[in-house]
């Protein structure tokens, strides 16, 4: 069952891991290796089975090879998840044993946090491994990535905005985030700073109220943010809801947003196109943590990261480009960029 998984992806290795004494039971999907190491973040969610967390591992994995390659780094694509409710399973010992496991791929699984995750967790894991970025700054790391991934769909959402509606300029602008959690907290930040309107929701309450009080935002049900009037949509929670549900229901012009995997299938790329809906590929928009960690890897650097999360706003232009010159739906235009840098360098 899983090996259909794995060719259906393309995934090198899906490592199982369990410890009985700490209770953790975790899965290690290592995607492409054709760039270097398979660098990506550890999800602890509490699955509701087996198979749904596979699914999920794989699908994220897949994303980071595609998200490092848009960058223009040089690493593959991999990912982690611990089933687990982050609120109650936590213990250094379980993350302690999930470092033993990252010890034992040699180098070629480098992780980071991710939903679920802490730079606190991630200084457990480096008790046991060398191979976790995202730890805490005393390490020589640049702490927190979500300021940076929050930057990062900032910047995005201003070159969405330049090609939909001729300005980068988000004034007056109205923009729906789907969840407020710790990323895009901090990009509600740079809207409002930048003048834009906000409708807010989040499955925890208090997020979408700390976002109402802090930036003006008005909140909705999280059943009702797809069909809001707003110029743009900014998924920010979970993947695939961009689906036959959703779909009919959006009245934005452009979806940017920093959650993984936004698109169900591809079909609702396709489906978006045809409905005017510009579509910014979410691997691209999201980016700024992993060029974030990923710098810590190689020595970090502020400036030079900084510098390459502004870029994402460039990488986008080019791939609206590419997407109006080949006559393709944006999203596969990313992927098209993406593919001939990893095929490049197989050669």
């Amino acid at each position: 069952m899983y090996f259909e998984r794995v060719e259906q992806y393309g995934v090198e290795q899906l490592v199982f891991c369990r410890d009985h004494k700490s209770g953790l039971k975790a899965i290690i999907a290592i995607h492409d290796t054709t760039l270097g190491p398979a660098l990506g973040g550890t999800r602890m969610y509490p699955y509701a089975s087996e198979e749904s967390a596979v699914d999920d591992v794989i699908r994220l994995a897949r994303g980071m090879t595609y998200k490092s390659s848009a960058a223009g780094l040089n690493l593959g694509g991999g990912k982690a998840v611990i089933i687990g409710d982050p609120m109650t399973d936590k213990s250094a010992e379980l993350f302690h044993a999930f470092g033993r496991f990252i010890e034992t791929l040699n180098g070629t699984y480098i992780t980071a946090e991710d939903v679920g995750t802490t730079v606190a967790d991630m200084d457990f894991i480096r008790q046991r491994t060398k191979f976790v970025t995202g730890i805490s700054p005393e390490f020589g790391s640049g702490g927190n990535p979500s300021p940076f991934t929050a930057l990062g769909v900032f910047h995005a959402i201003r070159a969405a905005s330049l090609e939909a509606f001729g300005s980068a300029e988000l004034l007056g602008k109205t923009i729906a985030v789907q969840g407020v959690g710790s990323v895009a907290y901090h990009l509600c930040r740079y809207l409002s700073e930048a003048g834009a309107k906000l409708i807010v929701t989040d499955v925890v309450q208090a997020n979408a109220e700390r976002a109402v009080m802090e930036f003006g935002a008005k909140m909705v049900d999280v059943d009702h943010i797809y069909g809001v009037e707003c110029d743009i949509f900014a998924p920010c929670a979970m993947g695939g809801i961009i689906n036959d549900d959703s779909l009919p229901l959006l009245k934005a012009k452009v979806v940017a947003g920093a959650a993984n995997n936004q698109l169900k299938e591809e079909k609702h790329g396709d489906q978006l196109a045809a409905q005017g809906i510009l579509y910014a590929p979410d691997y691209v928009v999201n980016s700024g943590g992993l060029i974030n960690v990923a710098d810590e890897w190689f020595g970090y650097n502020r400036e030079r990261v900084l510098s390459r999360v502004e870029g994402i706003y460039n990488q986008l232009q080019r791939i609206f480009e590419l997407s109006k010159e080949q006559q393709m739906p944006s999203f596969r235009a990313a992927d098209r960029l993406a593919e001939m840098r990893i095929a490049k360098h197989r050669a």
